[in-house]
């Protein structure tokens, strides 16, 4: 296949710029990359991302740690190539303070020897691949979402805890996909029927859901986000295996996916780190100025912008833009502090987060479906690879 790679395309956002009348000066200001797949059928998991980054930006007064703050967006198409020419822009162009969003477990691996060579503090919102985690950490890069096994590992447990014995396990063909099943595979001592890597943005799985059908598991596990979940569930339904044969999986069923699955995914079991379900105060405060301003409901992506948002904040108070190995520190340090909406959070020695993992099954609620707390299977929990980080 043939890929064209069109030239780059920019939204900047300027937020607030202060100026001393009658002059050519400027406060100190803070300039913040924000990259995300923006365009294509997973566009909806990198607007969630970058909506929620911008709530917060504005309940701050359009400013960060004090200083008027300039958010530049960009599509990375979730494209490894592309995102690599938006990180080098940032960097080499644009000198951004931060680069949030990063949100593919692909574009991020592609992005992180020029992030790592550089210095300057990258916060990912919807990625953790295990070689981030592990050896290959860096001081400089940050995710406020979560190793990519976390939430199937509450999954993996979860099915453990409720006698599951044979699960079929599906995936797309990349890290992501592959850490998910892993981290499914580490809590669940079952029998793995099969485990099935499927194309990225592949439409349908008419094929495969003829393949799981014919294996009779107890239950399946998937992982796919955004357009991926509301094809492969909906098949799934019109297939009648809804009914059938009990879903479990993360990162399928969430405030991006459900308005367009509604009630195609009634009864289904999911792990993540939040949901518009939670609560706790920070998390009730969110979900009713993110609909208030969004007119729709947060998903978890929303939520670890948010909090990316809330915890440059604090560190920019702290660290002055331009300095990029104190502004590390000032990263970490309010990883501790922040009042995330999540509920527990802190940043590991990866600088991956320590947080919990919960159930949520989806329920009929009136004319709508929603989320329902279930069970906190892996509560504070820490990943499986930071013991392989030299980071302190």
């Amino acid at each position: 296949m043939t890929t064209r790679t069109p030239s780059l395309r920019r939204t900047s956002l300027v937020l607030a710029a202060l100026a001393c009348a009658g002059a050519s000066q400027f406060a100190a200001a803070a300039t913040i990359g924000f990259m995300a797949p923006l365009s294509g059928p997973i566009a909806v998991v990198g607007q969630d991302q970058v909506d929620g980054f911008m709530l917060a930006v504005e309940q701050l007064g359009g400013k960060l740690g004090g200083q008027p703050a300039t958010v530049l967006k960009e599509d990375d198409q979730l494209k490894p190539e592309i995102g690599g020419q938006i990180v080098r822009k940032f960097i080499d162009k644009d000198k951004v303070d931060a680069i949030v969003g990063l949100s593919f477990s692909n574009v991020m691996m592609a992005s992180l020897p020029r992030i790592a060579e550089s210095g300057v503090v990258a916060i990912a919102t919807n990625s953790g691949p295990s070689p981030l985690a592990g050896a290959g950490c860096k001081p400089n890069v940050f995710s406020t979402a979560w190793q990519n096994d976390g939430a199937a590992e509450a999954m993996g447990k979860f099915a453990q805890d409720k006698g599951v014995k044979k699960v079929y396990l599906m995936a797309p063909n990349y890290q992501a996909g592959k850490d998910m099943l892993t981290g499914f595979k580490r809590y669940f001592k079952g029998q793995i029927v099969e485990e099935v890597y499927t194309q990225v943005n592949q439409p349908d799985y008419s094929a495969e859901l003829a393949q799981l059908q014919a294996a009779k598991p107890d239950a399946v596990f998937v992982f796919y986000p955004g357009g991926m979940g509301v094809n492969f569930i909906k098949q799934m339904a019109q297939a009648g295996l809804m009914s059938k044969l009990p879903l479990y999986s993360v990162f399928t069923v969430d405030g991006t996916t459900l308005p367009a699955l509604r009630d195609a995914a009634v009864g289904s079991i999911s792990g993540a780190m939040w949901d518009a379900a939670l609560d706790t105060p920070e998390s009730k405060k969110f979900v009713a100025d993110f609909e208030a301003k969004y007119k729709r409901t947060p998903s978890e992506y929303a939520a670890t912008a948010y909090d990316a948002a809330n915890i440059l904040n604090i560190a920019l108070g702290k660290a002055k833009a331009g300095d990029s190995k104190a502004l590390a520190a000032a990263v970490k340090a309010a990883g501790s502090e922040v009042k995330s909406v999540r509920g527990p959070f802190a940043f590991n020695n990866n600088n991956l987060p320590v947080q919990n993992y919960y159930a949520f099954e989806t329920v009929k609620n009136g004319s709508s479906v929603s989320g329902k707390l279930l069970a906190t299977p892996l509560p504070k929990q820490v990943d499986a690879y930071h013991a392989q980080c030299a980071l302190k």
